[in-house]
C-alpha cells in the first residue's frame, strides 16, 4: 500500500509540472504576440496549438492512470481494513475468551481463599477460646480433667475405673483404675501449668531463672501432695500417675527440669502426657484381661472336659452312623441282585423260552388240587 501511495504522489507531481508548463508557454506566446506582429506569430500559435493539443491528451492519459491507481489503491486500502479488521475481531475474540475464562479461573481461586479465610477466623476463634480456657485455672483443670477422662473412658470397659472415687482416708483422687489385685492406681490431672507459662513468657535471663525455680517448686509441692493424699498403704497402688495434658509440656520438662521428673519417680508418682497414658491403660486392659483369663481357668478346663466327652460321643454316633450306612448298603446291593432276577424271569415268561442258562435243572411241578367227595349234609 505504500508503494501505491508513492506512484500516485509521483502522477499528481507529473500532472502538476505539466500544467505549469503549459501555462508558461502560453504566457510566453502571448507576451510574444504582444511584441511582434509578424508572420512567425502564426507559426508559433499554430506550434501552441499543437502542444497545448498533445499536451491535454497527456493529461488525459495521466488523468485516466490516475484514475485506475484511486482505484486500485482504493481497493488494496479495502481488502488490507478487511484482513486488518478480521485479524482484530479474532484476537478480540481470543482475548475475550482468555478474560472470561482467567475471570472463572480468579473467581474459582478466590472463592477457596474465602473458604480458607473463613476456616481460619474459625480456628482463631477456637485458638482464642484454648487460650481463654488455658488461662483460667479452673477451666485449665476442667480442661485436663476431660482429656483424661476422654482416654480412660476410651480404652477400659465399665466398672474397671471410677472418676472421683473416695478413699478410706477420705480423699477423692481425680480417676481410681482398678487392677486385678483390687488395689486401685490413681490418676491426678491437677498439673500446675502457671508455671510453665510464666518460664515461657520469661523475657529475660533474671526473669526465666525465677520462673525456672517457680516451675521446680510447684511441681515438687504437687508431688508431695499426690503421694500424700492417694499413696495409702495397703489401699492404693505403690505408684501413682500425674497427668500432663500437654506432649510439648511432657516433653519440655523432660528436656530442661529432669531433676524434679527423677524426684517425681522417687516419690513413686510417674508423669504422664496423653500418648504415655494411653499406652498404661493399654497395658492395664491387657493385664485385666489377664486376670479375667486365670480366674476362669478352672471353668475352662471343665468346659474342656465337657467338650472332650461330646466330642467322644460324637464319635461313637457317627461309627454306629456308619455301620448302619454299610448295611443299608448291602441290603441295597442284594435287592439290586433279586430284581435283575426278577427282570431276567419276566423277560423268559414273555418270550417264552423256559431252557435258557438260568432256566432250573429240576422244575417244580406244582401238584393240581385232589377231588374231594362231598359228605352227607354238604
Amino acid at each position: 500500500m505504500t508503494d501505491n501511495l508513492l506512484t500516485l504522489a509521483g502522477a499528481v507531481a507529473i500532472v502538476l509540472a505539466g500544467l505549469a508548463a503549459l501555462a508558461a508557454v502560453a504566457v510566453i506566446a502571448v507576451r510574444a504576440m504582444r511584441r511582434r506582429e509578424d508572420p512567425a506569430a502564426d507559426r508559433q500559435m499554430a506550434e501552441l496549438a499543437r502542444l497545448q493539443a498533445e499536451t491535454s491528451v497527456r493529461i488525459e492519459g495521466m488523468r485516466d492512470m490516475l484514475a485506475g491507481r484511486q482505484a486500485e489503491l482504493h481497493r488494496a486500502v479495502n481488502e488490507r481494513l478487511d484482513s486488518v479488521t478480521h485479524h482484530l475481531s479474532q484476537s478480540m475474540t481470543t482475548t475475550r475468551q482468555h478474560t472470561v475464562d482467567s475471570l472463572q479461573r480468579l473467581n474459582e481461586r478466590l472463592a477457596v481463599i474465602d473458604n480458607a479465610q473463613k476456616n481460619i477466623t474459625d480456628l482463631s476463634s477456637q485458638v482464642s477460646s484454648l487460650n481463654a480456657v488455658l488461662a483460667n485455672k479452673q477451666a485449665r483443670g476442667a480442661f485436663g480433667q476431660a482429656r483424661m477422662e476422654a482416654i480412660v473412658q476410651d480404652g477400659l470397659p465399665k466398672g474397671a475405673f471410677a472418676f472421683q472415687h473416695t478413699l478410706k482416708n477420705g480423699k477423692r483422687p481425680d480417676c481410681a483404675v482398678f487392677l486385678p489385685d483390687g488395689r486401685p492406681l490413681v490418676i491426678d490431672a491437677k498439673f500446675p501449668l502457671e508455671a510453665v507459662t510464666a518460664f515461657r513468657d520469661a523475657a529475660t535471663d533474671d526473669e526465666r531463672s525465677r520462673a525456672a525455680q517457680r516451675l521446680r517448686q510447684d511441681i515438687a509441692r504437687h508431688v508431695a501432695d499426690i503421694a500424700e493424699k492417694y499413696l495409702v498403704p495397703g489401699e492404693t497402688q505403690d505408684t501413682a500417675l500425674m497427668f500432663v495434658p500437654s506432649e510439648s509440656v511432657y516433653a519440655e520438662l523432660h528436656d530442661g527440669f529432669d531433676d524434679i521428673v527423677q524426684k517425681a519417680y522417687r516419690a513413686r508418682v510417674v508423669l504422664v502426657s496423653p500418648a504415655l497414658l494411653m499406652l498404661a491403660i493399654q497395658v492395664i486392659q491387657q493385664i485385666q484381661k489377664d486376670a479375667r483369663m486365670r480366674e476362669a481357668a478352672d471353668r475352662i478346663r471343665g468346659e474342656v472336659a465337657a467338650m472332650l466327652d461330646d466330642l467322644g460321643r460324637l464319635r461313637e454316633r457317627v461309627v454306629r452312623l456308619e455301620r448302619h450306612f454299610g448295611q443299608a448298603n448291602e441290603d441295597i446291593r442284594q435287592i439290586l441282585i433279586s430284581s435283575e432276577k426278577i427282570d431276567k424271569r419276566a423277560t423268559r415268561i414273555e418270550e417264552l423260552e423256559f431252557d435258557g442258562e438260568d432256566a432250573p435243572s429240576d422244575p417244580v411241578v406244582i401238584p393240581s388240587p385232589i377231588p374231594r367227595k362231598l359228605q352227607a349234609g354238604e
